[in-house]
């Protein structure tokens, strides 16, 4: 009876060293799957950032050149506001020289004043 208990005994010692074997094992291949997917996620997220960057560094480039193109046309278009107000003041200068002339020569047309 005692070699049949000593018999099971070893019989289950072997049945749970088994089973630890295969957990450790199993343990360390999701261990090394695991890191394996946290590489590829790390990978996948520096991917990621460095494709932002570069999209936002197009984007910035894109809009100073907008910018940079939008100030040329305003300031265009004050150049060509600021030649016709120029333009304007001096045919109204002009026409108040012209005016004024015409006034002078009335004037002395008139002669002196009749009494």
């Amino acid at each position: 009876m005692l070699g049949l208990l000593g018999f099971l005994f070893a019989l289950f010692l072997a049945y749970v060293v088994y089973l630890q074997t295969t957990v450790l094992i199993d343990s360390r291949a999701h261990a090394k799957e695991l890191a394996a997917n946290r590489r590829l996620a790390d990978l996948a997220e520096a991917s990621r950032f460095t494709e932002l960057r570069e999209f936002l560094d197009g984007e910035l480039k894109r809009l100073g050149q907008s910018n940079q193109q939008s100030r040329e046309e305003v300031l265009e278009r004050v150049g060509a506001l600021e030649r016709s107000v120029q333009l304007a003041i001096e045919q109204s200068g002009n026409s108040l020289a012209a005016s004024l002339g015409e006034m002078d020569e009335r004037m002395r047309g008139l002669g002196p004043p009749r009494l």
